[in-house]
């Protein structure tokens, strides 16, 4: 086997090693989405006469039949294969022939990897909304259940207003809906087709047709001119991160005040069985653990978002080898993401508020007590709180 960019000389074993780095695992994810690029670039060579209808019709066949083995788990790809380019290239070849060797042709990996990342990329942002929309409605039943029941406002950790279950799970609620729509704006800055601006400078004197390859893929536009593709790396993959992590930020936030509310100091919820472990020496324990990761799950997220930015803040224009590390924290971030909203979804599912268990201070309805004041007896406020201060004071 050869890869893509071999010349005939030697390559030291520690220096693949280096340079694959876990390419070859991370590709894996990636596999069908650079099927469909390859499939849309195949077919629009054989659209502009520059490889044979035959042999379009045998690459397209060749890669479709290579995604479904992958599928199946007849083949990986190898730290020899390098990356997911040079692993399905050389099995094409190696199935179907000579036309198998025509694909590359006015593709650099360059845009290729870009490609598929966009094409992934684009179905992640739709899929992690609709998952985000699931634990909105895990919101929603547990307010609908239980949102009658008051439950004490804080500030600096102390009793401030009365609020309620309905209060709490509506502020959550809207802060998920604005993580939909951050996602879904950037589903649109993604959904643009790098592919024919090759390595950044384009094709000159290969009659490409970009166009077509856009409507094939589904983009929204094409990239252009071509130096910008390359220029836009790591971009659309921040703006995901970012909205990644302030979700992930509320989702902490969540955690934080269940965890306080489960403790035996408050006891105001208690928690499904099936979502709490266990301590290896002390048989009473029932430990919030989903809880306390989901907390700490939010510096993962931010520390996702400053590698990917970090990675690409003082590169020069064009292309370089950094951006292949890009793909560690967005993908690690974007698993993150899909299990912790999942999990929290199943979580709240079985939450039970405990009302019985929840006192609120008498303070707590101070600022009541003040608007009375002002709207009863035409009292101005400041004289109001003062009056109303005085009480609590003594």
């Amino acid at each position: 086997m050869s890869r893509l960019w071999e010349k005939g000389l030697p390559l030291d074993e520690r220096v693949l090693r280096y340079t694959a780095g876990e390419d070859h695992l991370l590709d894996a994810r990636l596999v069908s989405y650079d099927v469909q690029g390859s499939i849309a670039h195949a077919e629009m060579l054989a659209a502009q006469k520059l490889i044979s209808e035959d042999d379009c019709g045998a690459i397209c066949d060749g890669l479709r039949a290579l995604a479904e083995s992958f599928a199946d788990g007849e083949w990986q790809i190898s730290l020899e294969d390098e990356d997911v380019h040079t692993a399905l290239e050389s099995r094409l070849t190696a199935n179907i022939g000579e036309a198998g060797g025509r694909l590359h042709l006015g593709r650099s990996r360059n845009d290729q990897v870009l490609t598929a990342l966009r094409l992934y990329l684009r179905d992640t942002a739709l899929d992690l909304a609709g998952r985000v929309g699931g634990l909105r409605s895990s919101i929603a039943s547990l307010a609908q259940r239980q949102g009658d029941v008051e439950l004490p406002g804080y500030t600096h950790m102390q009793h401030a207003m009365p609020s309620s279950v309905n209060l709490w799970c509506g502020g959550f609620d809207e802060g998920f809906a604005d993580a939909v729509a951050g996602l879904e704006a950037v589903r649109r800055r993604i959904n643009k087709n790098p592919l024919g601006s090759a390595a950044g400078y384009g094709t000159p004197g290969l009659p490409l047709d970009r166009e077509l390859t856009t409507q094939k893929l589904g983009f929204d536009s094409t990239q252009e001119p071509a130096t910008a593709a390359q220029l836009s790396r790591g971009k659309a993959e921040s703006a995901l991160l970012f909205e990644i992590a302030l979700m992930m930020q509320d989702l902490s936030r969540m955690a934080s005040d269940l965890l306080l509310f489960y403790t035996q100091e408050f006891a105001y919820i208690s928690l499904a069985p099936e979502v709490t472990t266990g301590s290896s020496i002390m048989p009473q324990k029932r430990n919030p653990d989903v809880l306390e990761l989901l907390r700490a799950s939010a510096a993962t997220a931010h520390a996702c978002l400053d590698e990917a930015m970090m990675i690409t803040a003082k590169l020069p224009s064009g292309y370089h080898r950094d951006l292949q590390r890009l793909k560690s924290p967005v993908f690690r971030s974007i698993d993150l993401a899909v299990e912790s909203v999942d999990i929290m979804a199943y979580l709240l599912e079985g939450l039970v508020f405990l009302p019985d268990n929840i006192q609120l201070d008498e303070g707590i309805f101070a600022t009541a007590e003040a608007y009375r004041l002002v709207t009863e007896e035409d009292m101005p406020f400041r004289d109001a709180y003062r009056k109303v201060a005085e009480r609590y004071a003594k």
